[in-house]
């Protein structure tokens, strides 16, 4: 509350006694008479002074229709607010609650206009004053919003000061809008865009702007994707500048980590591809007051003006960033288009379609021997009503097919993809090296700058001068910071010289080698597979995969491949190598068989290498005889049978077999032999003589085990009999 202006005289007041006295009460003079004051802009309230004195003058109307002047209440703080709104307007608002509280016998005003120019706000303040019998008085006259007449001359005067509110806006809005249609209407740029001496928009003149917001874009050029290019700046230690649009600070450039906002905002800015564009956001007002910006569509923009001025990019290339964008925007969507590519191995990631209900499959991932496998899912159905899952399949077997059809398709252009590959990386690392030099330049300015100004300050203003030097060691070490940081990129610089572009060239000559290097990230196996494919539909029956592949231009190739085994058949044994088991156990035991497969490097079906333990379980899971079972089924007679048959006990059966004298097969690891029948009982004199030669070979230290013919092929020696004979 202002005090009112006592050195000038209330202005001539109009007869009204006849009307006063009708419609003022003592009611109405035993409470306050508040009088509100205001303009609409700071400029107003310094120029425009007679304006605000008019409105003082008004309490010399509230004088004479009967209140004292210790009454009357100014109400003046909204000096410098529109009256568009009450929603930031103090004293509109206090006004408001004081007239609802029965406090204010009159309400004064110059005219309608300065309580409110928004009919919603005048139309409740005249409906609050009806209820608590408030008059309302301005330039004009007395009015009682009690009464019919009064009310519908106040409600006529509220719609004439909205109108008003109208048409100013609309002339302003008219000089705005046919400048924006010539491109000719000056706006904030964004950064790295500024405008020139004669008013003429075109890149920044700071060389370090220019090379980091052309590094942005040839980043998203490479990645096609926002968080990618923040990922790389990152990664890097790359800083990108912001201009202070408002504040203390403002106009005044930083350069901060890139953030995934600024990028998005950059990338969706026609200004950049030298287009002049007016119109793109409209502002709608929230419940609370507040404004939310929403971007309209481009058929709705006021003006789009193509090459207004020099940028960054083309148009051409501006529209398939927002292609990109979209796309991007679409992995996230409930379709699942589309998407950047990730490091993920699942080869069609994004670009995969149910054969059965059309919708895009998911991709999950599973480890099996430590490699991350890609299954294939279609689970919209699923997801939204708690239904089957459409399709479901490994995708190992799929990617394999795909690479092999691409391998196919682009080997007449793997030269050409590789070398482009290579500028471009080429080209990438350039633009790095090309900001991190700016860094230290800039760097090394404010350096020098800092250093000029502690010369030039008076060595005896001590205060002063600490507070220079410290500045100037801060400067002096960021400096050395910025060359470490230029120095380590440099010395870690992976540039191709002319060998090595030699080496790429013959790499690329043959572009199965480049598909198949372990070396070559999924990431560019993925665009390369978006540049050549549209999408794979799949279908899965009883009988295997059908895959129709889409190429650009409507062009399909169908793809049929077998249904990819299950684990429990994954982990089965080859039949190749559980026939040549059955074989080897024809004439070898268990370890015998094991020890052959290993030196042919022969494993299970589950990869492991074959042992005793592990070679008798697959025969048994596969109902394979032991070698002792097959010897059993040609006739062969075991040591109680060949005891019985020759009237000889066990040991000395044993004992002539270990001299040679009767005839017998090894028949497991265990040592235990199966021996021939029909044979005859030796005479003493035929057991003295063989062992006198047979313990003569075991002098020489060879290795021989008789009835098997020999040593053991594939075996450095034959295993002994592990029973002793006894005399």
């Amino acid at each position: 509350m202002t005090p009112m202006p006592s050195c000038r005289k209330a202005g001539p007041v109009m007869n009204t006694a006849p009307q006063a006295s009708s419609k003022v009460s003592a009611a109405h003079l035993r409470r306050g008479a508040y009088l509100y004051v205001r303009q609409s802009t700071i400029k107003q309230v310094l120029t425009n002074t007679e304006s605000a004195l008019r409105q003082y003058d008004l309490r010399g109307r509230a004088i004479a229709f009967g209140w004292s002047s210790d009454q009357i209440i100014v109400i003046d703080i909204d000096q410098g607010h529109s009256g568009a709104s009450a929603a930031d307007r103090e004293g509109f608002q206090r006004l408001t609650a004081d007239v609802g509280m029965g406090k204010a016998g009159i309400v004064l005003g110059l005219e309608c206009s300065r309580l409110a120019r928004n009919n919603a706000d005048w139309h409740r303040l005249l409906e609050i004053c009806a209820l608590s019998g408030t008059l309302i008085c301005d330039e004009d006259g007395l009015y009682d919003p009690r009464d019919f007449n009064d009310r519908m001359l106040l409600g006529m005067k509220g719609q004439l000061s909205e109108a008003e509110l109208h048409f100013l806006r609309s002339r302003m809005r008219g000089g705005i809008l046919s400048k924006a249609r010539r491109g000719e209407l000056i706006t904030p740029l964004p950064i790295g865009l500024a405008y020139d001496a004669a008013g003429h928009a075109g890149p920044d003149p700071d060389t370090s702007i220019q090379q980091a917001v052309t590094h942005l874009f040839t980043t998203f050029a490479a990645t096609g994707s926002a968080h990618a290019v923040v990922k790389t700046f990152n990664d890097a230690g790359l800083l990108f500048p912001r201009r202070h649009r408002k504040g203390p600070r403002k106009g005044e450039l930083d350069w901060a980590p890139l953030a995934h906002s600024a990028v998005l905002r950059i990338l969706h800015n026609p200004r950049y591809a030298g287009v002049f564009c007016f119109g793109r956001h409209r502002d709608r007002a929230d419940g609370d007051g507040t404004y939310i910006r929403q971007i309209k569509p481009r058929e709705e923009w006021i003006s789009f003006i193509p090459g207004a001025h020099p940028g960054y990019i083309t148009v051409d290339e501006f529209e398939a960033n927002q292609t990109r964008l979209a796309e991007c925007a679409a992995a996230h969507g409930t379709d699942r288009r589309k998407g950047p590519p990730r490091e993920g191995p699942a080869l069609l990631q994004g670009i995969i379609i149910c054969g059965r209900c059309g919708n895009r499959m998911t991709v999950r991932y599973h480890v099996r021997r430590g490699l991350e496998l890609p299954d294939y899912v279609c689970q919209r159905s699923m997801v939204e009503h708690a239904g089957q899952i459409c399709q479901a399949l490994p995708g190992a077997s799929l990617d394999a097919a795909i690479g092999q059809l691409m391998i196919a398709t682009l080997t007449p252009l793997a030269a050409e993809a590789a070398l482009t590959v290579a500028a471009e990386l080429e080209q990438r690392a350039g633009y790095a090296s090309q900001l991190r030099a700016a860094a230290v330049e800039r760097a090394r300015y404010h350096a020098d700058l800092t250093r000029r100004r502690y010369l030039a300050v008076d060595p005896a203003n001590r205060l002063v001068a600490d507070t220079l030097e410290a500045d100037w060691n801060d400067k002096l070490r960021a400096l050395a910071d910025a060359r470490d940081d230029y120095d380590k990129a440099s010395g870690a610089s992976t540039s191709p010289d002319d060998s090595q572009r030699e080496r790429i060239r013959a790499l690329a000559a043959d572009f199965p080698a480049l598909w198949n290097n372990p070396a070559t990230p999924m990431r560019e196996r993925k665009r390369l597979i978006r540049l050549l494919l549209t999408d794979a539909t799949l279908i899965k029956t009883s009988d295997g995969i059908t895959v129709h592949v889409r190429f650009p231009g409507s062009q399909v190739s169908t793809l049929d491949l077998p249904l990819p085994l299950n684990a429990w058949q994954q982990r089965q044994t080859p039949q190749p190598t559980i026939s040549l088991i059955d074989q080897l156990l024809n004439e070898h035991t268990y370890g015998q068989t094991a020890q052959i497969l290993a030196q042919q490097a022969i494993t299970s079906g589950e990869g492991h290498p074959f042992t005793t333990s592990r070679l008798r379980a697959c025969c048994d899971r596969y109902q394979l005889r032991s070698h002792y079972q097959r010897l059993r089924e040609t006739g062969l007679l075991t040591l109680d049978e060949i005891s019985s048959q020759l009237a000889a006990h066990p040991s000395s059966i044993k004992r002539w077999y270990r001299l040679g004298l009767i005839t017998g097969r090894l028949a497991d690891d265990r040592g235990t032999c199966l021996y021939h029948p029909g044979q005859t009982r030796p005479t003493p004199a035929q057991a003295e003589d063989t062992g006198k030669t047979l313990g003569n070979t075991h002098r020489s230290g060879r290795s021989y085990h008789p009835g098997l013919g020999g040593p053991l092929p594939g075996i450095a020696s034959a295993p002994r009999h592990t029973a002793h004979a006894t005399s």
